[in-house]
Parts: C-alpha cells; structure tokens; sequence
C-alpha cells in the first residue's frame, strides 16, 4: 500500500467537523474515533455498545503511579489512555511519545502514541506510527482500521479504503469498520455506496450513534431528510434528539448554501 505524502482535504476535515457536532454536540475533548469509532482503545466487547460509562478514571491515582514507575510501559500507557479519554490531549501525547522513545519496539505503545497523534490533528505521523504497530502476520484490524481513518483524513480517500477492506478480511461485516468505509465514500461524495455500507453498519450494531450520525448525515444529504432525523433520534431523550435534530437541518442548510454559490 502507497504512503506518499499528501495534503490534508478540507473538505475532508470540514465534515468530520460536522459529525463531531452531529455526533458529540460539538465537545471538544473527544477525538476523531468518537466520529468514526476508529481510533480508540476500547475493548471489543465495548464497541458492540454505544454506552460510555460515566465513572472516569481514577487519575490521581494513575498519575502517581506515572510518578512512581515513570519508566513502566504498562504504567505509560494506561495513564496515556486515560488522559486521552479525559480530553488531555497534549499531556497524553507527550506521556506516549516519551514511553516510545524508551521502548521503541513495544508496539501496544505504537498504537496508543498512533492514536494520541491523531488525536492532535498529526494524522501523517499517526498513520506511519501505527504502521510500526501492526505486523503483517499477525494483523489487527483495529489497527489497519484506524489507519484508513487517518488517511481518510489526510485526502487520501482510494488508500483509506484499502486499508478497511483488509480490515474487513479479519472481521467480517464489523461495524466500526463499515462505518469508517461508509464515511470514506460520503467524502468521495459517492452517497449511494456510502448509505448502502452505513446501512450495513446500522444493521449490525444499531444501539452506536456514531454510526447513526453518519447514516443520517449521509441520508440527509441525498435529500432523505425525514428518515435522516428518524435515524437521528432513535432511542434518545426528548431534549437530545431535538437538539441532534436541529444540528443536523443546521448542517445540511450549510452545504445547501455552499452548493447555491
């Protein structure tokens, strides 16, 4: 698979923006995998749920393990995680990047430093840093995965897709995979393939948002704006299915309006 150098799309960047607010209600202290359900870390088990659980990491505690053990790879990278996953981007890159330099070979820290890089928008060196993590015989899909999604944010939408068909090999009709494929389409503005792939992903795991914020995004943009905001709203409370709602009439009014000029 090619790794030439490209420049990132804005159009490519504008609408991951867009779902983030579709998906998240614009916080922004979630990275990208919140979108597509690429990057993270999650378990297996918990990507066959969209449920985020409200107790948050113990981060004194972690934080003076960090101290204690600074020198732990183990230790960096659960601190590493955690802090991703309470938006401290930066501290989480720097912890990650450090741990790497002392052990260049451990390749669970590869992944969690490939998925920090992508975090902070480094989404050339997340793909390359993720390469190192993955190797051929024995291949995660989580990982080619996450490197579509990085591709897909650097324009480079052809590659991208090489990257989740390969992932697909491993695990068959995967959501998060079919997700992410989905997305790739609607960014090459291919919406029939994309609504046919997010209706695949729906199909197989249809309690994730993210994946329904794409399908409705995608829905809405081929004019399907009724069963867009039925898709939108699907077992969420009154007050967040409208405010979803309205986020998604907002969006495609502003690529109506883009269109018209």
């Amino acid at each position: 698979m090619s790794k030439r150098l490209s420049v990132a799309s804005p159009p490519a960047r504008c609408l991951f923006s867009a779902l983030l607010i579709l998906t998240l209600g614009g916080c922004q202290t979630i990275g990208i995998e919140d979108v597509t359900g690429a990057l993270g870390g999650k378990p297996e088990t918990a990507a066959k749920t969209d449920a985020r659980p409200d107790v948050r990491p113990d981060m004194d505690a972690l934080r003076e393990r960090y101290r204690a053990k600074p020198g732990d790879p183990n230790v960096a990278l659960e601190y590493g995680k955690a802090l991703r996953q309470t938006g401290q981007r930066a501290q989480a890159l720097a912890v990650l990047e450090q741990a790497v330099l002392a052990h260049s070979t451990n390749k669970a820290l590869l992944a969690g430093y490939g998925r920090a890089l992508a975090d902070s928008g480094n989404f050339q060196q997340a793909f390359d840093v993720l390469g190192r993590a993955h190797s051929p015989e024995d291949p995660d899909w989580r990982i080619l995965s996450a490197q579509g999604a990085a591709l897909d944010q650097l324009g480079r939408n052809d590659e991208a897709q090489q990257y989740y068909a390969a992932a697909l090999k491993i695990v068959p009709d995967e959501p998060q995979v079919l997700s992410n494929l989905g997305l790739s389409y609607m960014l090459q503005n291919n919406l029939p393939r994309a609504e046919d792939t997010l209706r695949r992903a729906h199909e197989r795991n249809p309690a994730d948002s993210r994946v329904r914020a794409n399908l409705a995004l995608v829905l809405g943009l081929e004019g399907k704006k009724d069963e867009a905001e039925t898709i939108v709203k699907a077992d969420l409370p009154p007050d967040q299915a409208a405010a979803k709602v309205t986020a998604l009439r907002e969006l495609l009014a502003k690529k109506q309006q883009r269109a018209d000029k």
